[in-house]
């Protein structure tokens, strides 16, 4: 079993940044893909970014390529998102997940381990 907590949500004007961060215990942390997904009021959870276990492999979604940067360290156990340039469609309740897949991976139904969600607002 896997734990995810994920804090650093908040809320913050359009154009500012804020740093997630998911802290991770259990079983093993270091070998295992890990993610973020994110979901608004009325839509579905949606893909954010992914890191693979060894770190040298990263996935965006086109939505926030450029202006979100996923990372972890193992020595700490977490992982991170910080988000800069936010729009306030990027609003929304957003998840740590992890899977003991080795590959990347943008689909919902691939992760094993999910958080409870920090909440992220963005105001225009």
């Amino acid at each position: 079993q896997v734990q995810l907590v994920e804090s650093g949500g908040g809320l913050v004007q359009a154009g500012g940044s804020l740093r997630l961060s998911c802290a991770a215990s259990g079983q093993t942390f270091s070998r295992r893909l890990m993610g973020w997904f994110r979901q608004a009021p009325g839509k579905e959870r949606s893909f954010v970014a992914a890191i693979t276990w060894t770190g040298d492999s990263t996935d965006y979604a086109d939505s926030v390529k450029g202006r979100f940067t996923i990372s972890r360290d193992y020595a700490k156990n977490m992982m991170y998102l910080q988000m800069n340039s936010l729009k306030p469609e990027d609003t929304a309740l957003y998840y740590c997940a992890a899977d003991n897949r080795l590959s990347l991976s943008r689909l919902t139904s691939v992760y094993d381990y999910w958080g409870q969600g920090t909440q992220v607002t963005v105001s225009s």
